[in-house]
């Protein structure tokens, strides 16, 4: 059973930026970050495959950057420009192995059998 604890959440303005981190328990190549506000279905926000291939949801696009350490045991979801609407919990996610080596970068949730608990991003106008 894989293990993901994520950091960085907080509290900030509009304009301002946030870096979130996600540590796995163990390599783990082919990770996503999700996000969800209460009465919302989670969404696939950025994520990253084993050939270091990116996909981001439109309305971050240009504004987040995911990125993972060499070790491929960390994330990050760097966030700039953070917008009100940006206001979530903030999820970390990873693939099976399998999955990581047959399947193509996915921001489905479907996709991904291991979470971390969250951290709430706070972005105020």
């Amino acid at each position: 059973q894989v293990q993901l604890v994520e950091s960085g959440g907080g509290s900030v303005q509009a304009g301002g930026s946030l870096r979130l981190s996600c540590e796995a328990s163990d390599i783990r190549r082919c990770m996503a970050w999700f996000r969800q506000t209460p009465g919302k279905e989670r969404e696939g926000v950025a994520a990253i495959g084993r050939d270091g291939s990116t996909r981001y949801t439109d309305s971050v696009k240009g504004r987040f950057t995911i990125s993972q350490e060499n070790a491929k045991r960390t994330v990050y979801l760097e966030m700039n420009n953070l917008k009100p609407e940006d206001t979530a919990m903030y999820y970390c996610a990873a693939r099976t192995l399998i999955q990581c080596n047959s399947g193509s970068t996915s921001t489905s949730q479907n996709n991904y059998p291991y979470w971390g608990r969250g951290t709430q991003v706070t972005v105020s106008s």
